[in-house]
């Protein structure tokens, strides 16, 4: 019997790993291993301490190594839609992380460290579309924290620290079994974000073809209703001209009744003048 080939893009290895190094229009530079059909942690990766930004989205990754944080250099972590159940303690030693994607997995709150707050330099944590139902108290250091993406989970109360968290300005918890008191407080959350919208901003490289289509047919909408707003306003304001122009020339034969009487009475001082000449 013919041994069954392994799946393409499974294996990793340090030569496929260093070819996979990209650098941003920001000057970082990012190992890109998204969508490879990777089963376990390449653990390659340990011998490559020169990457800033790593992207293992979108694959089958189920456990990650308890020294995951060795990997300590990098700033920006993308681990979304995978089959995590837990998150190793070892990733509090990612203490230059200012992104972090654990969204679309299968975490529970009892797979979350509270190592976790030990990341205090994250600006964005998104740990939408798992099963969480509460978060760890540690998270209340996570001071500078900005964007907080818990949508789609279990979530019947919100953490009462969440509205502590001073620089916390936008938070999605969206399809989530709260409570009506507990929507009291989504609303005040929202009340912090400047924007009456949750908008995430990605490059098109780390959406799938289908996210990336509904994406593209959105823009072509907004664009789309932007242009015809336009051209109602300016058709709104030709009218308002038209209609101006209509009341102005409504009595073209009339003229203003004040140059009529300046005439006349022009005429009258000129007869009252001549009347005077011919009686003396």
């Amino acid at each position: 019997m013919p041994k069954r080939k392994e799946a393409k893009g499974t294996k990793v290895t340090l030569k496929t790993a260093k070819k996979a190094i990209r650098t941003t229009p920001d000057g970082w530079r990012r190992l890109v291993l998204s969508n490879m059909g990777i089963t376990i942690f390449p653990k390659c990766l340990f011998k490559i301490t020169f990457v800033d930004e790593l992207d293992l989205s979108r694959n089958l990754i189920e456990k990650l190594p308890e020294n995951f944080g060795n990997l300590s250099s990098l700033r920006w972590l993308d681990l979304h839609s995978n089959k995590l159940v837990s998150v190793p303690e070892s990733i509090g030693n990612h203490r230059g992380l200012t992104h972090l994607n654990l969204s679309n997995n299968c975490l529970t709150f009892s797979g979350l460290p509270s190592t976790l707050g030990s990341l205090t330099n994250l600006k964005s944590l998104n740990l939408g579309m798992n099963q969480l139902d509460d978060l760890p108290l540690t998270l209340v250091a996570l001071e500078n924290l900005q964007e907080l993406g818990l949508f789609d989970n279990l979530f019947k109360k919100l953490p009462q620290f969440l509205q502590g968290l001073r620089n916390l300005t936008k938070v999605n918890v969206k399809r989530n079994p709260l409570s009506y008191h507990q929507r009291k407080d989504e609303t005040l959350l929202k009340g912090k974000s400047e924007h009456k919208e949750d908008v995430y901003l990605v490059h098109e490289s780390s959406l799938c073809r289908t996210c990336l289509k509904r994406c593209k047919a959105e823009r072509e909408k907004l664009i789309k209703g932007g242009a015809e707003g336009r051209r109602g306003r300016e058709a709104e304001g030709v009218d308002n001209c038209m209609s101006e122009k209509k009341k102005k020339s409504a009595f073209p034969g009339l003229v203003a009744p004040n140059s009529v009487a300046t005439v006349n009475q022009d005429l009258w001082r000129l007869r009252e003048k001549l009347e005077c000449v011919q009686v003396k």
